[in-house]
């Protein structure tokens, strides 16, 4: 009997937890534990680490998981180093649904850097407005600049005082073109700084920063370990077994 082990806390993975309930596979959705009110999901979930690789893996034997899919954010890297090797150690088949990223195109300025660290060096040295799309617990080292004028979008109010000044949008996505236009707008921003990852649900900023013609500063996405990956919820159906049912 197949039990699949959704590691998720992204839309391709709520989707896809969708298509699997109507299947009626068993399955059990695992978020990560970083935002505070989790979008529900129509299969059992559970919330929280599972203690590195050992835990992963005495997971994936207690519970009789016979398959994972790795749904995490591009960029939570460790998660996905962990599900690498947690799967090689239990023999359990692992798949990545991966969005495909985002290419450049004509009419985007992006100045593309390895990591945050790169980021920060490349940010102007005259003060600036500037848009951090990289997620909360990215921010530290942004401080190093205290002459910019930073906006950041979570899902969730900071729990803690953030490094530096800050205006915090609290919103969820996904965003659309002529909001991402009207924000960027009225708060003056020069420059963004993202994260490559991909998919529809955040494109919109990285379309109307090319609209504004303002400086995209684009981070990389990490070197992970080689795996099996595809980047349709469709993809992921048919290794399970099962045709996705995709309607409405």
């Amino acid at each position: 009997m197949t039990r699949a082990l959704i590691l998720g806390g992204t839309a391709d993975a709520s989707l896809l937890a969708a298509a699997i309930a109507r299947t009626g596979l068993d399955a059990v959705y695992s978020y990560g534990g970083r935002t505070r009110a989790p979008a529900d999901q129509p299969l059992p979930t559970r919330i929280g680490g599972f203690g590195g690789v050992s835990g992963l893996a005495d997971y994936i034997r207690g519970e009789g998981i016979t398959h994972v899919i790795d749904a995490t954010h591009p960029f939570a890297a460790e998660m996905s180093r962990h599900a690498v090797e947690a799967c090689a150690d239990t023999g359990t088949p692992l798949i990545a649904l991966e969005r495909t990223p985002w290419i450049k195109t004509p009419g985007d300025n992006w100045i593309e850097v390895a990591d945050v660290g790169a980021a920060v060096t490349v940010l102007p040295e005259l003060p600036a407005n500037v848009f951090l799309a990289i997620g909360r617990q990215h921010t530290a080292p942004f401080a190093t600049k205290p002459q910019h004028t930073y906006t950041l979008r979570f899902v969730d109010p900071p729990e803690a005082p953030l490094p530096f000044a800050a205006d915090v949008i609290v919103s969820r996505g996904p965003f659309t073109l002529d909001g991402e236009l009207q924000m960027l707008r009225r708060r003056g921003i020069a420059t963004i700084v993202a994260r490559n990852s991909g998919g529809d649900g955040a494109r919109a900023k990285i379309d109307a920063a090319r609209m504004l013609g303002l400086p995209v500063i684009m981070i990389s996405r990490p070197e992970l370990p080689e795996r099996w990956r595809v980047d349709s919820v469709a993809d992921v159906m048919e290794w399970l077994g099962h045709r996705a049912c995709l309607g409405a």
